[in-house]
């Protein structure tokens, strides 16, 4: 059995492995694990990783979770641009400067909108407006350091060229968009970030990867998602009730 991953693409670590092992040509069999239905805790995904998270990463007895991991797992094993992962040891320290931060204040923080808006409801939850508040107060000051920190007057986070760090921003602020934010239209400097990162993996796979969070936000304004298993429903409840 050749290289597996499994992802489910509403889930924006997913899409970033999904989309750069497309861009890099790396040959794999896509195993979906729909987080909504709680496949992700069935008996039959425990064996492959006892986290029961997405993505993970099969190849042969290997197995790796966590989408850092499995980006730069996949980077080195298939040799990809070196622009990606840069072999100048400063140059990938600021790669993982920024995913260090990234998971701290972006991760987790900017998925806020999608749990109130979306997930919730479907469990008859209702997230308190202070909280919301709080989150988005919370995700404009992400988005100014990402700007003013990362950015800066560069083309791409960390250089000159894209990174992986490029590809995890974008999946994060791409859930933002989902939900309706105008952070583009509000950050000249973000957009144009944007459309040269888009422009580099192609519109087509982007809006590709892109398609089943669109799709879910577009089934919860028709009320037409699926409610969640009984499996799910209390891990929701728990995640809910950590939005600070």
């Amino acid at each position: 059995m050749g290289l597996e991953l499994f992802l489910d693409l509403i889930s924006q670590p997913s899409r970033a492995v999904y989309i750069f092992a497309k861009k890099n040509g790396i040959p794999f069999e896509l195993r979906t694990v729909e987080l909504l239905k709680g496949q992700h805790l069935s008996k039959e995904f425990f064996p492959v990783n006892s986290l029961q998270r997405v993505p993970t990463l099969k190849d042969g007895d290997f197995v790796l979770s966590e989408s850092v991991a499995i980006l730069i797992y996949l980077s080195c094993k298939y040799q990809t641009a070196d622009h990606w992962y840069p072999s100048d040891l400063q140059a990938r320290m600021r790669i993982h400067e920024y995913l260090g931060w990234h998971a701290d204040c972006i991760y987790g923080t900017f998925g806020v909108s999608l749990w109130a808006q979306v997930l919730a409801p479907l469990i008859g939850v209702q997230v308190p407006e202070e909280k919301v508040k709080c989150n988005r107060t919370n995700v404009d000051k992400a988005l100014q350091y990402l700007e003013d920190k990362f950015l800066g007057h560069k083309a791409f986070l960390t250089s000159q060229q894209v990174t992986l760090a490029d590809l995890m921003a974008l999946e994060e602020l791409m859930q933002l968009v989902a939900v309706g934010y105008h952070l583009f239209e509000e950050r000249p400097r973000l957009a144009a970030w944007r459309e040269r990162v888009e422009a580099f993996l192609g519109i087509d796979l982007c809006q590709e990867a892109h398609g089943p969070i669109l799709n879910v936000v577009e089934q919860a304004a028709n009320k037409t998602l699926p409610e969640p298993s009984p499996e799910i429903h209390l891990i929701m409840l728990n995640r809910l009730f950590r939005i600070p």
